[in-house]
This record gives C-alpha cells, structure tokens and sequence, in this order.
C-alpha cells in the first residue's frame, strides 16, 4: 500500500522527535532477562566491548563501532574513538557508518517482504520487469529469476564490471552491458558474486512496486524498525549529524577521504549508512524478535540456504578453523560454524569494513563496522561467536602482535588502496564480503 502525503509527514515527524529527544549515547542492559535456557551473555558482551576500545587505543585505527544484542536487548550499542582523525571528533552510538556489502542484507530481507505481500514470488521471472535486460547466454535473460540475483547466481562471472564502477562508470550502463560478461553457467547453476548483477533487484523492485528501491528499503523496514539513522547515499550521509569519514593509509598515519561515489550508485549492493543503534535494531529483528515487521514466514525464506559457496571456508583464518560448511541465501550468507549456523555478512569498499552476524537459535548478534581499511577488528567478530557458543578461547584479534607492529595494522589497507591506485579493482575475493 502507498505511503500518503499524511502518514510520510508523521513518519517524518516521529523521526525528527527522535533525534530532537535521543537515548543516553552508552547503551544500557534492560531489566528483561534471556529467553529460558539461555545464559546472560552481559558479561562477556562487556568484555569484548573492553577488547574494542583497546583495538582502537593500542593500534591507532581512527575507530570502530560495535553492536552486541541478545534476544530483544541491547547489551553494547557504541561508537568507540573519533570519526575523523584530523579533528578528532568523538564518535557516539548514532554515529552513522558505511556499512558497505551489509547493505545486501537489507535487499533480500525487502525482497522477502514484497514477496509476502504478495508483490511478486522468488521464482518471478526477471524478463517480466526488465523486458530489455541481455544476460551472455541466449536464454539467460529468460531464465533469471528474483531468488538468483539475491543468491548470486546470474550466470556471470565473479564481480563482473567491479573494475568500471571503480573507473566511475554510471549503474545503468553497467547493467545494459550484462550480456557483454562472461558467461559462466545458465542462471541458477552457479555461484558468483555480484555488485552489478546483484543490484538488478532494484530495478526489479521499482518495476514491481512504482517507487525507488531505497524509498521501499526506508517505509518498510527503517522505519517501522526505529532505525532513525539509516539513510542511502553518500549525500545522506554527510547530511547526517554525525558521520564517520572513511580513512586510508597514508605516510604519515590514517588520512580522512571523502567516501566514494562509485558503489553508492548501486544501493541494493553497498548504499546504506547506519549506527550502532540502527545495527541492533536489524539484528533484533532479524532474529525474529520483531515480528510484527518481519513475520517468521520472511525470516525463513530469506535465511534459507540457496547455493553452496565452498571458497568461504578458507578466506580468513577464522573461517578455515570454525566453518564446516558454508552457503549464500537471499542477502547473507549461511554458515555452518563448528556446528551451529550463523547468518553472516560482510562489506569493504574504500576506507570502511563490515561485519555482521548472529546465532538464531542461541539468539545473539554482533555488528562491527569499522572507518578504516586495518584489518585490527575484524577478529572481533569471531571471538563474540566463539563465546557465545562457549568454545575454547582463541586470540582471533592478537593484539599484542598487531599493537607491537604498526605495519600489520595498515598491511591490508595499505595493498588494497595500491590496487584501487593502479585501477585493478577489488581482488577477487575479498575476505570481509
């Protein structure tokens, strides 16, 4: 149903109260208490906090922020060191961050709720909304459903024109080129990820429904979610109160950028900014803890696995140690970690990193978002898993090694900016995505 000019006023409005009144900036535990079964999982979630604040203070990354929830609650919800390094402005818990390829997240989970209300199916048929769209095979652009392009699985080869959104290229010429990509199976036979093909769900969802993708992404799921915010856009983000600016490495130390305007172009792959308190909100809910926006039903049909993706299991150390199995749904990533699943993403474009994921049926989430291109946080998100299903504790972060050794702080960023310098692109396989 379409938003009137009312009811977007009053939405705009209870937004505006929400920043004119915000929560306390630390993020405090509430009175409810874990699902029966279930340990309190405060401590440890402190803990880690701790461990944040000394990855930021000893390795001098410029910062980070951190979102630990258990069932409905938030446990940590912060913004750890400064959102510029040459002012030194502190960062707070709605400090927005680029989330990079979290953004993914947020496209399958709209998909699954037009799929609900009955917009379109899994199985609709591209073609139906994109008349003109020319995959490299023949009968490609026939067989392409909605359910492959949110698993990845449009029949073109890995990151296919990653290199000429890198080079500024425009989406919409990226995408009428498709058929220009090499080929490498039929739609639905393959696993290869995408930013370009992936990002076909928008002009899918603007076909379908008459309004932008990010304008369906803000009424249906920010919104009624509380995620006050979350925005798309490199302009909503400088328009935001407080925005961490993205940082690489230069001679001297970390060195503020303006963010890109390369991947905001494709919002459905790498278009939203979002807070700590945003990522908890996505997190609660998608753990179903908010079910009168987004039903079981959508849940399920979103997390379900899809296509089997074995070069997850050995990218990062982490992965090679704790995952047995390893699969793409509709926007996340399923993984089978020593045992359990945990419903994962992650997210890189030039001076930012993500990570995101949770145990369903332990009912704890992590987000960690970071604006820098040092991989120093991204053990976090392992050692809040590993905890949370009691498992021997191991030093994913070493931190002492990375606070000894300024080079291993900046070593990945600063390979990765070479790349970008020299217009190669991201590598293939980036461990964070």
């Amino acid at each position: 149903m379409r938003q009137t000019k009312a009811t977007l006023f009053l939405a705009g409005a209870i937004a505006a109260l929400a920043f004119a009144f915000p929560a306390p900036l630390e993020a405090t535990v509430t009175e409810q208490r874990p699902a029966q079964g279930q340990r309190d999982f405060t401590a440890e979630a402190r803990e880690i906090e701790r461990l944040a604040e000394q990855i930021v203070e000893r390795t001098g990354i410029p910062g980070l922020m951190i979102t630990i929830v258990q069932d409905d609650r938030v446990l940590v919800a912060r913004g750890i060191g400064v959102v510029d390094a040459t002012t030194g402005e502190k960062a707070t818990p709605d400090t927005a961050y680029r989330i990079a390829s979290l953004s993914k997240t947020f496209a399958g989970v709209l998909t699954g709720v037009l799929v609900r209300d009955g917009i379109f199916s899994w199985e609709s048929r591209v073609s139906g909304f994109m008349p003109a769209l020319r995959l490299p095979n023949e009968q490609g652009a026939e067989l392409l459903t909605i359910r492959d392009i949110l698993s990845h699985q449009v029949g073109v080869a890995t990151r296919a024109f990653d290199r000429d959104i890198q080079a500024d290229q425009p989406y919409p010429v990226l995408a009428a080129r498709l058929g220009e990509a090499p080929a490498t199976c039929l739609p639905g036979a393959c696993y290869a990820y995408q930013n370009v093909a992936f990002s076909l769900i928008g002009d899918v969802v603007f076909a379908a429904t008459g309004d932008f993708f990010h304008r369906e992404v803000e009424k249906r799921l920010f919104h009624p979610l509380g995620m006050y915010s979350a925005t798309y856009g490199r302009d909503a983000l400088e328009s935001t109160p407080s925005w961490a600016r993205p940082h690489v490495r230069g001679a001297r130390g970390w060195v503020p950028v303006r963010a890109q305007e390369t991947y905001y172009r494709l919002p459905p792959s790498a278009g939203v900014n979002a807070s700590a308190r945003d990522m908890a909100q996505w997190l609660i809910a998608n753990m179903g803890r908010r079910p009168e926006v987004l039903s079981t039903e959508v849940l399920e049909s979103v997390h379900a696995p899809v296509v089997r993706t074995p070069d997850q299991l050995r990218s990062t150390t982490w992965r090679r140690d704790r995952l047995r199995d390893a699969h793409y749904a509709a926007g996340w990533r399923i993984y089978d970690y020593a045992g359990e699943t945990l419903v994962f993403h992650g997210g890189a474009v030039q001076g930012s990193r993500a990570a995101m994921g949770f145990l369903p049926d332990r009912g704890i989430g992590v987000a960690i978002v970071w604006n820098s291109e040092s991989p120093a946080p991204s053990g976090l998100l392992p050692t809040v898993i590993d905890r949370a299903l009691g498992l021997p504790r191991h030093d994913w972060v070493q931190l002492d090694r990375l606070a000894a050794d300024p080079a291993l702080v900046a070593a990945r960023g600063g390979r990765t900016q070479s790349r970008l310098n020299s217009g190669r692109g991201w590598p293939k396989k980036y461990p964070w995505q």
